[in-house]
């Protein structure tokens, strides 16, 4: 299930590295600490129409955002904390919400973006290696996190067969340098390809793919 969130204008300047606070603001409504969750089944999109003015961002017609979750149970008591608190950032807030049911997309869909794609792999030493739609490695490892969701939400082997990949023929990708609290983190902002059973790909479109979903990477349209 997808949320769809219109926020009103802001009152201060939204820095560009707000990313963090939006998963604040999401931890809040839901009644989680910072650390609720190692894997997301959850995706979070960036703030939309927003106009660059120097070093901030402004949102003069306001800004849309969009928040999917895998469980129903979930988007719903979001909608509840939100309700009490529509309070956001930098003065915004939540004036309206539309809920949208998953789609139906079959077994094979393109997908675009809402925010970029993370996807790294661990090297022998433990240290983290960022990769990008450059690397053809990167689509191992988006489609193995994604197939480690699809396990931890319970979804039969059949499901767990997905395969997620760059559109590398996409002629306007590009990478991004994203600021979360200090760490620099590489991603991409490029069409994926979902490949699998229906339910996996309607999986993928709430959940997201790559790492840190929960917290602003790699949300689907």
């Amino acid at each position: 299930m997808r949320l769809h969130l219109k926020l009103s204008p802001n009152r201060v300047a939204v820095p560009f590295n707000h990313i963090h606070d939006l998963t604040g603001v999401l931890h809040n409504w839901l009644g989680w600490n910072e650390e609720h969750d190692d894997i997301s089944l959850y995706s979070m999109g960036w703030l939309k129409s927003g106009v660059k003015q120097n070093d901030h961002l402004w949102f003069p017609n306001g800004a849309d955002w969009q928040i999917s979750f895998h469980d129903k149970d979930m988007a719903m008591k979001l909608l509840n904390g939100l309700m009490d608190e529509p309070e956001v950032i930098c003065g915004m807030r939540v004036y309206e919400s539309r809920m949208q049911i998953t789609p139906d997309f079959g077994g094979h869909y393109r997908f675009k973006v809402a925010s970029p794609v993370l996807a790294r792999n661990v090297r022998d030493d433990f240290t983290r290696q960022h990769l990008t739609f450059k690397d053809e490695e990167a689509d191992a490892a988006l489609t193995r996190v994604l197939r480690k969701k699809l396990e931890k939400a319970g979804y039969e082997t059949k499901d767990r067969e997905v395969m997620v990949g760059f559109d590398r023929s996409y002629p306007k990708a590009i990478t991004k340098l994203v600021d979360i609290k200090g760490i620099k983190m590489k991603a991409s902002m490029c069409p994926v390809i979902v490949h699998g059973t229906p339910e996996a790909v309607q999986f993928a479109w709430n959940v997201g793919v790559g790492e840190l979903t929960g917290s602003g990477f790699g949300a689907l349209i």
